[in-house]
């Protein structure tokens, strides 16, 4: 029996994982970084143990302080969880022989699994279908293909070429990232399915010879080969769903698996499977199969490697539906561009369960975070998922979009609205969906707060200001804000807006404290009076009904909305029945600073420069390929914003960078300016 178990993982899975020991009465163990030291999973840990450092290379991957931790904690067994060491045949060979209980499959399985390569062969000699692959770029006789890294996961060192003009390029890319994410740099190449789903099928194991599967999910939207929508029962024809059930089992069989793992599979729309990989692991979306077949897969685990039989055999029934979505610190707009920072507020409405199981409809949330956590640059984005469970589809997909639209996520930009209007798109909702859902559907990227709606959040942003100087002014407090002997002159607040730019908010209040008049103009342009400039249109009729530091009451052409205000420091968020707003109050009379030089590039968060494409003098077009920035484990790719001569190149090959950093000077054409 397992008395304390050590999580060699962080975030939300660590949290995960502690949740079931706490209800089995096991003892639990956190390891964590310098960075993760005021995390909530090593709060909730009955024991921690510091991994010195901050990047996964000094911590997390370190095998030899991961066992010395169990060792001087007390621990007799390890959860890899997913991520990091989890489908690590080294790691988990070095548990069992420190005479620690291994929670995950044996070593063997790992590593057949873990060579992408090797496994498809395996797994094709057991009947399981395969696509064509290759291991060489000029082996490949059709496009499209799909460049993968033969080790890891998580769509990490993955590309899609269309052209063999494009192909060389894309295999060096893939296997810089595969060689940084998982230390092998190993690719190969197989062919491309369009409009083909992502379905995968929970299996589990016991040391008895069993291998059951316990249903197939859909996880077909992704971004960068990465899943942020997860849904279980995936809707598919019972023939399918039954062949996929049947190679999924067959390839947990062929490996002899022991524990929770998932096979993944690719289903082309005339109908045909293709395996994809086998995660020898706990999925991230494994909590859809939690709630819609009322098991908890990580006590099946701890049972399993306790040596206990699986207590079922055959594939259970399902309830309902669930749908999972990916919380993550990035920004859509800008390529997915991961964001850190202090996370200020993270409140999900309506949840009624963390990380177990649900007495009903209603939403679940395994979150890695809370009020004050900091998102860094080291590790993974995401931050959460948001569960959703109900009796049918449409009824999950509805109350989990209300949710998160009525989320306050306050301090790093995060992917909330584009999973909103995902699962409110009607393609969604008739299932006419694919891994190349998001390229074919831009409009889902538009932010939720309309345009049009912008300068009322505005307003409301620069009364609730007022209101909180007004609650702590030391003298008159009871006075309306902005009050004088001639009140003709408005109040001007102005904020930098969420694109960058200058948002200048002018309004003014009678002598009874009544919004007289207002305006949003962009800083550069004097507003028209009484005329919302920003976006251009005639200024709908505003009434304030009541104005408080936290909370804006407006009556705007006769309905009544309800703007709750948060403030830290100069930061203002504003969450609407329309969607959210984040702003940065400008100070009235800002101090001479240091300008940047004309076409500078700027880090947009700390991270390396892996590669620098370009050279000193080196004309460039506009898009052309500057250099690669590498931040939470993915590279980004840095544009020429215009046509010129690239005039500075003041970071190497290698060197690290902070955020607003000037990464490169391309000095623009005449042309280009005009």
């Amino acid at each position: 029996m397992i008395s304390r178990l050590l999580v060699a993982n962080r975030g939300e899975i660590a949290r995960r994982i502690f949740t079931t020991c706490r209800a089995l009465g096991i003892g639990t163990v956190a390891v964590h970084s310098d960075a993760d030291a005021d995390a909530a999973f090593v709060a909730e840990a009955d024991h921690a143990v510091r991994l010195p450092g901050n990047t996964p290379g000094e911590t997390y991957l370190r095998i030899d302080l991961v066992l010395d931790a169990a060792r001087r904690a007390g621990a007799d067994a390890v959860h890899p969880g997913y991520g990091f060491l989890a489908e690590n045949a080294e790691f988990a060979t070095a548990v069992t022989d420190a005479g620690l209980t291994w929670v995950g499959p044996p070593a063997k399985a790992i590593a057949a699994m873990g060579d992408k390569l090797a496994a498809k062969t395996l797994l094709a000699e057991a009947g399981v279908p395969m696509l064509p692959s290759w291991t060489e770029p000029d082996q490949v006789s059709g496009f499209p293909v799909l460049v993968k890294a033969s080790a890891g996961g998580g769509g990490r060192g993955m590309r899609v070429v269309r052209a063999a003009d494009g192909l060389a390029d894309a295999v060096a890319s893939a296997r810089r990232e595969a060689a940084s994410a998982f230390g092998d740099g190993t690719v190969f190449i197989e062919r491309y399915v369009e409009r083909g789903r992502h379905v995968e099928v929970q299996i589990l194991g016991d040391r008895f010879g069993t291998v059951t599967a316990l249903g197939a999910r859909d996880c077909s939207i992704q971004r960068r080969h990465q899943k942020i929508v997860e849904e279980a029962p995936g809707v598919l024809a019972p023939e399918v769903r039954q062949r996929l059930h049947e190679a999924a089992t067959a390839a947990g069989r062929a490996v002899d698996y022991v524990g929770a793992g998932t096979v993944e599979f690719l289903l082309a729309p005339d109908g045909d499977i293709f395996f994809l990989e086998m995660n020898t692991r706990l999925q991230v979306e494994h909590p859809v199969t939690e709630l819609t077949t009322g098991l908890d897969l990580v006590r099946l685990q701890l049972l399993v490697a306790e040596g206990a039989p699986l207590p079922i055999t055959t594939t259970p029934p399902t309830t309902g539906h669930a749908i999972e979505v990916r919380l993550c610190a990035e920004d859509p707009t800008q390529g997915y561009r991961p964001a850190t920072g202090i996370l200020h507020r993270f409140t999900v409405p309506a949840v009624a369960t963390e990380f177990g199981p649900l007495t009903g409809p209603g939403l679940r949330l395994d979150s890695g975070v809370t009020d004050g956590s900091v998102v860094s640059v080291h590790y993974d984005s995401m931050l959460a998922k948001v569960i959703s469970w109900a009796p049918t589809r449409d009824e999950a997909a509805r109350a989990l979009a209300g949710a998160l639209a009525r989320a306050e996520l306050h301090g790093v930009a995060t992917n909330r609205d584009l999973l909103v209007r995902i699962l409110r798109s009607p393609e969604f909702a008739a299932v006419d969906i694919d891994t190349g859902f998001l390229d074919r559907h831009p409009e889902v990227f538009a932010p939720l707060l309309a345009p049009e709606e912008l300068p009322v959040a505005a307003v409301a942003a620069a009364l609730a200001s007022a209101a909180d100087r007004r609650a702590s002014a030391p003298v008159l407090a009871g006075l309306p804000s902005g009050w004088r002997n001639v009140s003709a002159f408005p109040q001007v607040t102005r904020y930098a807006g969420p694109d960058g730019g200058e948002i200048e908010v002018r309004y003014r209040l009678d002598r009874r404290g009544a919004l007289a008049e207002w305006s949003v103009a962009p800083g550069d342009d004097p507003p028209a009076a009484g005329d919302a400039a920003f976006p251009a249109g005639v200024a709908p009729a505003l009434t304030l009904v009541e104005a408080h530091p936290d909370r804006v009451v407006l009556d705007v052409t006769g309905v009544r909305r309800t703007y709750r205000v948060h403030r830290v420091g100069p930061e203002v968020f504003v969450d609407s029945p329309g969607g959210a707003l984040g702003l940065t109050e400008l100070p009235r009379f800002p101090l001479p600073g240091a300008e940047l030089a004309a076409g500078s590039l700027l880090a947009p968060l700390p991270g390396t420069v892996t590669r620098v494409h370009v050279e000193l003098s080196q004309r460039v077009a506009a898009g052309d390929l500057l250099l690669t920035l590498e931040a939470m484990k993915l590279e980004h790719p840095v544009l020429a914003p215009t046509d010129g001569v690239v005039a500075e190149l003041p970071v190497p090959a290698g060197g690290q960078v902070e955020t607003g950093a000037v990464l490169a000077v391309v000095n623009p054409d005449e042309e280009a300016q005009s």
